[in-house]
């Protein structure tokens, strides 16, 4: 398994002192891109205030990324600029249970949280997973409409087939 395109390490004990800014490279920006299926990241940055709650370290913050895509319809490149708020809950890690068959329940927030072996846990990783959400892959580009209409593609909300012409041919009379 290869790193993550953007680690970032975190000792739970001490946490970090004041708000952690994640700011990620050239590098690790095109490989991001790679990886989610974009043109190019331009900018992408987290700040990330960490507080300790019982044995769970919780993150909170902001991403903001500027980037560029393919718009769904034309296929052409066009900007798209994102602002999430990020709320992560790292737990310490359980061990595998012996039976793979047992039904496990979880509460709303268990699906939050995100689990860590060892002393350390990926910040930038969790950073990288929220922009990857975030990113609208049938986001459509400011040319959809006229590609849609150079391809005679028409709105669903255009009624069509041999019923919808012979309603409208009734009402032209």
């Amino acid at each position: 398994m290869s790193a993550p395109e953007l680690s970032r390490l975190i000792r739970p004990r001490p946490l970090p002192g004041g708000d952690v800014r994640i700011e990620a490279d050239e590098a690790e920006r095109a490989a991001l891109a790679r990886r989610f299926g974009i043109v190019r990241i331009d900018r992408l940055v987290a700040i990330v205030a960490l507080t300790e709650d019982d044995t769970a370290i919780t993150a909170t913050g902001t991403l903001d990324a500027d980037l560029v895509q393919l718009c769904a319809i034309s296929s052409e490149d066009f900007p798209v600029a994102l602002h999430e708020p990020l709320s992560l809950r790292f737990v310490p890690g359980q061990d595998a249970p012996a039976e793979f068959d047992l039904e496990i329940e979880l509460d709303g927030d268990a699906l939050d949280e995100i689990e860590y072996h060892g002393e350390m846990f990926d910040l930038g990783e969790a950073v990288a997973q929220t922009l990857a959400l975030a990113i609208d892959l049938y986001a459509e580009g400011p040319t959809a409409d006229a590609a849609r209409a150079a391809a005679g593609i028409v709105s669903d909300d255009t009624p069509r087939g041999p019923l919808a012409d012979a309603l409208a041919a009734l009402s032209k009379s």
